[in-house]
């Protein structure tokens, strides 16, 4: 196993200009450190006013994947997620869906204890999950905390212990990274942070050959998904059901109007996150209902 830390290289955006911090071949499994979203900057709430901004969102990385061309997928396999012992959330103004009613930029230090975050008198269930993973895209680099096709800041809270995504590859080696850990978050992000947390990941790198996709997707033991960010959450929603739509129809056979039917019968449609620059969604669909329709695999 190949281990990387945060401090050898990060990353503020995905950029095929990065040189890499590391060549595996395809099938590696790499240990991969993180800084929390602000690097680690916050010890404590008094801290916050002196955070510097552009030092926000770092992805560890990048990481060369041997045989990776334009037009693979990128498979990445998250074996392990590992939390540090204390987060940070803040809230303030023009931040997340209730900012403009906020006057004072806040913070709060969360400490993590026999598996639960300690938020003042409660004690929050975790669920830790990675808020910024992809590749670099073709074009200009795109910021860590912008999501996107290549998948970027996504903040799904599917992305977690157990789950496999898949990655479309804009560039030779992918340049895979990832970052932004939250020891635990509700779906949409509402107030722009989740339990912000250093951490490590363990995953299994892999490039499928011969199929192609145009946005990420993922699996885990109960579902696949389709993940789409786009300007606004209603298309978001909608690109992530035609994509579903599409790869359903060409896996099975059926005609698009059934599909649309099953999907209206048992699909969700999800919210990741509401408040980056791009809206994240995604549509899910259970496994038991793929298996039915004699479907192994959506993608490769």
């Amino acid at each position: 196993m190949k281990t990387i830390r945060c401090n050898q290289q990060i990353i503020y955006d995905f950029n095929h200009q990065h040189p890499p911090i590391l060549h595996v071949p395809s099938g590696t499994t790499v240990e991969i450190e993180t800084y929390d979203c602000f690097e680690n900057q916050i010890k404590h709430p008094d801290e916050l006013q002196g955070v510097d901004w552009s030092r926000v969102n770092p992805a560890t990385g990048p990481i060369y994947v041997e045989g990776a061309m334009p037009g693979d997928v990128l498979k990445v396999k998250i074996e392990k997620i590992e939390i540090g012992n204390q987060g940070v959330m803040c809230a303030g103004p023009n931040l997340g869906v209730l900012g403009d009613e906020l006057t004072e930029l806040v913070a709060k230090m969360i400490p993590i204890s026999d598996n639960k975050a300690i938020f003042d008198d409660l004690d929050l269930p975790l669920n830790p999950m990675i808020g910024v993973i992809g590749v670099a895209p073709a074009g200009e680099g795109i910021s860590c905390g912008t999501p996107g096709s290549h998948g970027g800041n996504m903040d799904n809270t599917m992305i977690e212990e157990g789950a496999t995504l898949y990655f479309p590859i804009f560039v030779e080696g992918a340049l895979f990274a990832l970052g932004d850990f939250h020891a635990a978050m509700g779906d949409g992000e509402v107030g722009v942070t989740g339990i912000e947390i250093p951490g490590k990941a363990t995953v299994i790198l892999e490039v499928l050959k011969g199929c192609s996709i145009p946005h990420p997707m993922l699996e885990n033991d109960q579902v696949w998904t389709t993940i789409v960010s786009a300007p606004t959450l209603d298309e978001a929603a909608k690109e992530s059901v035609k994509m579903m739509a599409e790869l359903l129809s060409i896996q099975t056979g059926r005609s698009l109007a059934d599909i649309v039917m099953l999907l209206s019968a048992v699909g969700n449609v999800e919210i990741c996150q509401i408040v980056d620059p791009l809206m994240t969604a995604r549509c899910v669909v259970s496994k038991e209902m793929l298996t039915q329709m004699k479907i192994k695999h959506l993608v490769g």
